[in-house]
């Protein structure tokens, strides 16, 4: 079942949910945890998580497809892997009109990016293993849930023992959608009236590609020193 939690709203940042976040997954006393975040926005949040749970972190590298004259409204969206994992919102698609074969297409090009953000932000390291581990998702927020779904998929072909799925904020029915996908979902804030991810935060930049490398490099040294 969904974890509610109330909080003073807006989040102040993508770091400050992240620790919301990490109070709760903290008391949850989850067994061999990894934090798997989705760039770039849930970086931010997923470093937090992962340092208070004394865990590896790595990435998720999905892609969403938008629908063609609405970008920002995801029709599908593609994860990689060794067979590349393709989640279509069907009742988008249809209401649409968006073809298959615009969905086809559209995954080609955004596995290319999915690569070029691999070498940029690991350098083009594998994905660490996850099977047997306790997998967290962690993002900034979920709207439809397309991308999310995508990860969810790829990621239970890597075998966690456990999936958890982490955000500060989502709307109640996406809630419910995805909570029979996971073992546990924790949702700090799940507004009825919901607009936009960027309502429920102060600052909600776009992230660069730089800041996520300085936050994973952040992650790696820490980790380090903690040996």
């Amino acid at each position: 079942m969904p974890i509610r939690a109330e909080f003073e709203m807006p989040f102040a940042d993508r770091a400050a949910a992240g620790r919301a976040l990490a109070d709760r997954l903290v008391r949850m006393n989850l067994v061999d945890p990894i934090v798997l975040a989705l760039p770039r926005g849930g970086v931010p949040p997923g470093l937090e998580v992962a340092r208070a749970l004394h865990a590896p972190l790595d990435l998720l590298l999905v892609r969403k497809i938008g629908v063609p004259y609405q970008r920002e409204l995801a029709v599908a969206a593609v994860m990689d892997g060794a067979v590349p994992v393709i989640v279509v919102d069907e009742p988008i698609r249809a209401e649409a009109g968006v073809a298959r074969s615009y969905i086809e297409q559209q995954a080609q090009i955004e596995l290319a990016e999915i690569e070029r953000r691999r070498r940029a932000y690991l350098g083009g390291r594998a994905p660490l293993p996850v099977a047997g581990r306790t997998a967290i998702i962690v993002d900034d927020g979920i709207a439809t849930g397309t991308t999310v779904r995508a990860a969810i998929k790829g990621l239970r072909q890597r075998q966690p023992a456990r999936l958890v799925l982490a955000v500060p904020v989502a709307p109640p029915r996406t809630v419910a959608e995805l909570s029979a996908k996971v073992d546990d979902l924790v949702c700090l804030v799940q507004p009825e009236v919901f607009g936009a991810i960027s309502l429920f935060y102060v600052d909600f930049h776009q992230l660069s590609d730089e800041e996520v490398v300085r936050a994973l490099a952040s992650e790696a040294e820490a980790s380090t020193l903690a040996r």
